[in-house]
């Protein structure tokens, strides 16, 4: 029987040759059920939309950022609901199941529990605590798959162009619409960020930029300092 919605998964990527297959291969039951994957790539020079396009329904060619290029995916979309999924991020089987049930609820947009892909129990007690955060304030970061239902992604106006903290003022505006809907089997996001930078310097910077940008201070400015944490690591 096929579901009574129509999903599109939004990918932004840049210089992802090295597991964009992976990426897209695991969204294979959500092509065969009848829904769309597009893959948007931000001038690539590793052949990253060369080899997404057999595996995905289109590839869109877009400037660089995140927040621009999810934008760009939306545009050329043809779901009811738009869910929008890191490259290094992947889905858990029943993921269709539960946008099911999301879709006959009253909530406007929603989101997954996370779980790093390290085995150490460290990052599950980190996930643990992402996961736990976000429920208690409705905020959603981009690791944790947003979704929402295509009518209030337009009358929002997208992702902000924000080279940094996209996710978070765009879960602060989707909040005033309604809650996220919660779904607790999570996503899997590679933890290979947090291992280059070291764990508690990686939970350090996240939480000193979102501070910084809870007191007023530019996402500019934020991106910029992020970068150079990034670079020193």
């Amino acid at each position: 029987m096929p579901d009574p919605f129509s999903l599109s998964v939004i990918v932004p990527v840049w210089m992802e040759a090295a597991g964009v297959e992976d990426t897209l291969r695991a969204l294979a039951p959500l092509k065969s059920a009848g829904h769309e994957v597009i893959v948007v790539d931000a001038g690539s020079t590793d052949g990253t939309a060369e080899l997404a396009r057999p595996l995905c329904d289109r590839v869109v060619i877009s400037e660089k950022g995140r927040a621009v290029q999810m934008n760009a995916g939306a545009v050329v979309a043809k779901g009811d609901v738009l869910l929008f999924l890191h490259a290094d991020t992947g889905l858990p089987s029943d993921a269709l199941e539960h946008l099911r049930r999301f879709t006959f609820s009253r909530r406007a947009w929603g989101r997954f529990d996370v779980r790093l892909s390290s085995k150490r129990a460290s990052y599950r007690v980190i996930a643990w605590f992402m996961n736990r955060r976000s429920r208690l304030t409705g905020i959603c970061t981009g690791d944790q798959a947003m979704f929402i239902r295509r009518d209030t992604f337009e009358a929002l106006g997208g992702f902000q162009p924000l080279p940094l903290m996209e996710d978070v003022e765009f879960s602060r505006r989707l909040c005033l619409v309604s809650r996220p809907y919660c779904i607790a089997s999570p996503v899997t996001t590679d933890s290979r960020r947090w291992e280059t930078l070291g764990t508690w310097r990686t939970i350090f910077l996240m939480w000193r930029l979102r501070w910084r940008y809870w007191r007023g201070e530019s996402p500019e400015s934020l991106a910029q300092a992020y970068r150079s944490d990034v670079r020193n690591a």
